[in-house]
């Protein structure tokens, strides 16, 4: 077990036409982006700054959303004087990330985990401070931080049951790794106690940095068009679904026509490419729809289906609808969920599948302040929509309940700041000298 990693190392270094197969079937794909290919191999597309730069590196856009934070957070405390270099490892991801960085930031792919590849990304780099958030721990990156001296924080760290069992397993090689980090600012005490138990030093519950992020921007404009287009209808929207979760939205919708015919159901599939086989699904169930995506088309009247197949525009939906169904929590994949507090702060009565494993922190509190109705079954669901179109007064109060959650927990933030505060301070003065 003690050789574990030296093992790990050598096979992926071998095995480095089969990472170059990996990264050509993803291209065909449509998951790596042709122009930006030579990123996955640590070669960068553009110079690195001069002065300070920090690194934040997030696995997709669920983390991706939580950097948006953490940069803002860090440019009021630098006056702006730093730049912030953010990686992440898909395509939507970074054009979330192209869209929404302030200018002393920019976006680059992460490298996959070969060791030249990350010598190539580390040694043009030359990060002052790396920040990774949540819990994706790449071996030879992280050793490679580590050999170059380079202070390293965990930010915003869970840890699963699940994938605790499995790191304890490897505990030999798993604790060296998180060796790499100065400090570990977990979502949960829970979190926190695996963590310390797999050899972290400086472990703290932080609460999750999600609680702080800016509600999902919308144009104005885009939102007054379509509350002419749907006005007087009722509406809900099931957010960023995943495979199983369109069909069940179909199904949910023709059940609750019966009683209110003017229904429109907007699906936003978490992948905009599904595009097809979400209209697919509505055709198989006989529902008629249209793609937002075609000419940005508006639902017509007798449309039951309005499919949000745009990137970016999910807080336009959000402020639409007064119904937020949160996707992921009842998918063909098991679910996990995603985030719940963007539907909470832009006023939306949240609701959730059974399997929402992946947020489980979020839900637990958002329970606790009864900011969510919780769903185990396709007639649960139907029954908790039902009941909030029939009970207006209902509806609203549930509003209130998931806006005031996500105000009361806005300034996580300013803790997570502080905490990070001596690390930014020891980059400074390591300047300095």
């Amino acid at each position: 077990m003690a050789n574990l990693l030296s093992i790990y190392e050598r096979v992926i270094t071998l095995g480095e036409p089969f990472l170059e197969k990996i990264l050509a079937n993803r291209l065909e794909r449509g998951k790596e982006d042709s122009v930006r290919l030579s990123e996955r191999k640590g070669i960068p597309s553009r110079p690195r700054p001069s002065g300070h730069l920090i690194w934040i590196h997030a696995a997709s856009v669920g983390e991706a959303q939580s950097t948006l934070i953490l940069i803002d957070a860090m440019e009021k405390l630098n006056d702006g004087a730093i730049n912030v270099l953010v990686t992440t490892g898909t395509v939507t991801s970074a054009t979330l990330m192209e869209r929404r960085l302030p200018s002393f930031a920019f976006h680059q792919y992460i490298p996959l985990d070969h060791p030249a590849w990350v010598a190539t990304f580390l040694d043009h780099w030359k990060p002052d401070l790396a920040l990774w958030m949540e819990s994706e721990l790449w071996p030879n990156m992280l050793r490679g931080i580590k050999a170059r001296h380079i202070t390293a924080a965990l930010v915003n760290a869970r840890l699963s049951k699940k994938s605790y069992a499995l790191w304890r397993m490897g505990k030999a090689a798993v604790t060296p790794l998180l060796s790499t980090f100065s400090m570990v600012l977990a979502q949960t005490e829970k979190d926190a106690d695996r963590f310390r138990a797999l050899g972290a030093r400086n472990v703290k519950n932080a609460d999750n940095i999600k609680y702080s992020a800016a509600p999902l921007p919308y144009d104005d404009m885009a939102l007054s068009t379509l509350r002419v287009a749907t006005d007087n209808r009722k509406i809900w929207v099931y957010a960023s679904t995943h495979e199983g979760e369109e069909a069940l939205a179909c199904r949910i919708h023709k059940r609750i026509k019966q009683h209110w015919p003017d229904l429109l159901t907007i699906i936003v599939p978490r992948h905009p490419e599904r595009r097809d086989d979400v209209a697919a699904i509505c055709f198989e169930h006989g529902v008629k729809y249209t793609l937002r995506s075609n000419a940005l088309a508006m639902p017509s009247p007798d449309d039951d289906i309005y499919i949000a197949d745009t990137l970016g525009e999910l807080g336009l939906f959000y402020s639409l609808c007064p119904i937020a169904m949160i996707g992921r929590s009842f998918s063909k994949d098991g679910g996990g969920g995603h985030n719940p507090v963007e539907a909470a702060q832009l006023g939306c009565a949240v609701l959730t599948g059974p399997n929402n494993q992946y947020q489980l922190q979020l839900y637990d509190d958002m329970r606790d302040s009864s900011a969510v109705i919780e769903t185990k079954s396709e007639d649960e669901l139907y029954q908790a929509l039902h009941m909030l179109f029939d009970r207006p007064q209902t509806l609203v109060v549930q509003q209130n309940l998931s806006r005031q959650f996500a105000q009361k927990k806005a300034h996580v933030i300013d803790s997570i700041t502080k905490d990070l505060l001596p690390l930014i301070s020891r980059m400074e003065k390591r300047d300095a000298a």
